[in-house]
């Protein structure tokens, strides 16, 4: 954006909103060009910070009149680049849309504005007895656990983010609002629309309004950890506890180096080794007791070293606090490293090769990092680490997660599991997707035709 186009840009926003609502500045500009990914950050011409819909409306009127880019930034928590503006323009930043607009307790609903952080938004469902199942560790918005379709530990028993939402409310391309979905359960009535917008990482319609599904909070629950001698070892005990039919809440797997990290933390004292975190609830004492039973069967038919069970509200505390910010423990663990992490997933019978081959590629390559992974639900990650003058290994961990991503596919798994496509896994959408990526960007044509809503995600560069 020019200079004068800049100021008129800005004078017209201004009109939108207010003075204190519009920002050229430079740092501010700064915190909104990257996200927690390693993609190369780009300024925005301007950010912006509506409070309501019709302010979004007019802000992208505005926007699709003069084909001026609109990234939409929730938390900027994203690890695959989704809210980098790429070709500059305005970053709409939605944290001052963070309400509560209404709590349906008898339906087991909540209807809410995107800006709302979802750790926020469960500390106040918790006076229902209600909580909003998806996590996904970072300190994520709404919105973008909407855009990114996020998951995290409890997907393997409450679904994906996806699987949780009723109805939006969304601003398209040109400033025109529709609603999507009701708030009844079922819903048979035409083209689902509302989970067509989700995960579409802002590229089709910003979301200003969602009605999401919860889930009561269990009285009844246990966590337990397991350690094992090796990965595939772990593994198989997750393809075993699922087929088992004994649904866990959670179930992760650590490799042994992420072990060793976690261990660094003053209030974790885990078995060296590969390990399983898990957690499970039930109707009652005695029905839990017997699940906890049948899963202490199950791993150590497999080996295992080191189970520990009864882990007391504070250890669930503090062993589930610890996994959610095991990536930046790791970021102390590693300083002044440069990374990249991965994420794929499969179907849960293939997750235990998946894991294998992920282990035997880490030593094979010579690499520093760590499986960390939702196993419950065949998603998995790796953290790799190296000197920002590495390029030999730079190049090695890029090789690993082209890797991965094949034999994610070749399984019948996806090269992105949860953190979305952004800017890093569009080169994998026509291998993953082969013809219907035409029918998407068909759609994306549709909605967007001057292209102005999130360029240059999901779609390889042509």
């Amino acid at each position: 954006m020019s200079l004068q186009w800049q100021e008129t840009a800005v004078s017209a926003l201004e009109n939108i909103l207010d003075t204190e609502r519009v920002s050229v500045a430079e740092a501010v500009r700064s915190q909104h060009a990257q996200d927690q990914s390693a993609h190369q950050p780009h300024l925005p011409d301007v950010v912006v910070w509506p409070q309501n819909t019709a302010e979004v409306a007019a802000i992208l009127r505005y926007a699709h009149e003069h084909e001026i880019p609109v990234t939409p930034w929730g938390a900027g928590t994203s690890i695959e680049g989704n809210p980098i503006p790429v070709n500059g323009g305005i970053v709409l930043n939605l944290q001052q849309m963070d309400k509560i607009l209404s709590v349906h307790q008898n339906d087991f609903q909540v209807t809410v504005q995107p800006g709302m952080f979802y750790k926020d938004m469960n500390k106040a469902l918790a006076a229902y007895g209600l909580f909003f199942a998806p996590d996904p560790g970072a300190n994520a918005s709404i919105g973008g656990m909407l855009a990114n379709n996020a998951a995290g530990i409890r997907t393997v028993k409450y679904g994906a983010t996806r699987d949780n939402v009723l109805a939006l409310e969304v601003v398209l391309a040109n400033g025109d609002i529709i609603r999507t979905g009701s708030r009844s359960i079922k819903q048979s009535a035409g083209y689902d629309l509302t989970h067509l917008f989700v995960g579409s990482e802002g590229t089709l319609g910003i979301v200003t309004e969602a009605t999401l599904k919860l889930a009561p909070i269990p009285e009844h629950y246990s966590a337990a950890t397991a350690a094992f001698p090796t990965v595939h070892q772990a593994a198989q005990v997750v393809f075993e506890i699922i087929g088992a039919g004994l649904e866990p809440n959670a179930l992760e797997l650590l490799d042994e180096t992420a072990v060793r990290i976690i261990n660094t933390e003053p209030s974790i004292n885990l078995t060296p080794g590969p390990n399983l975190f898990m957690e499970f609830s039930g109707a009652g004492k005695a029905n839990l007791h017997e699940k906890m039973k049948l899963v202490e069967v199950i791993c150590h038919e497999n080996g295992c070293r080191g189970y520990a069970v009864g882990i007391g509200h504070e250890g669930r505390a503090q062993l589930w606090e610890a996994r959610h910010r095991l990536f930046e423990i790791h970021l102390r663990y590693y300083p002044g490293q440069d990374y990249l992490l991965t994420d794929v997933a499969v179907p849960i019978s293939a997750y235990p090769r998946l894991a294998a081959a992920t282990a035997d590629l880490l030593e094979e390559l010579g690499l520093a990092g760590s499986i960390i992974s939702h196993a419950g639900d065949g998603n998995l990650h790796t953290a790799v680490f190296f000197p920002p003058d590495d390029d030999h290994a730079r190049q090695r961990a890029a090789d690993m997660n082209k890797k991965l991503v094949n034999l994610a596919i070749s399984l019948s798994g996806t090269s992105t599991g949860e953190h979305g496509v952004g800017i890093g896994k569009a080169q994998y959408m026509a291998q993953e997707h082969g013809p219907a990526l035409a029918v998407m960007k068909q759609i994306k044509q549709t909605l967007d035709p001057k292209g102005i809503l999130n360029p240059g995600k999901i779609f390889p560069e042509s």
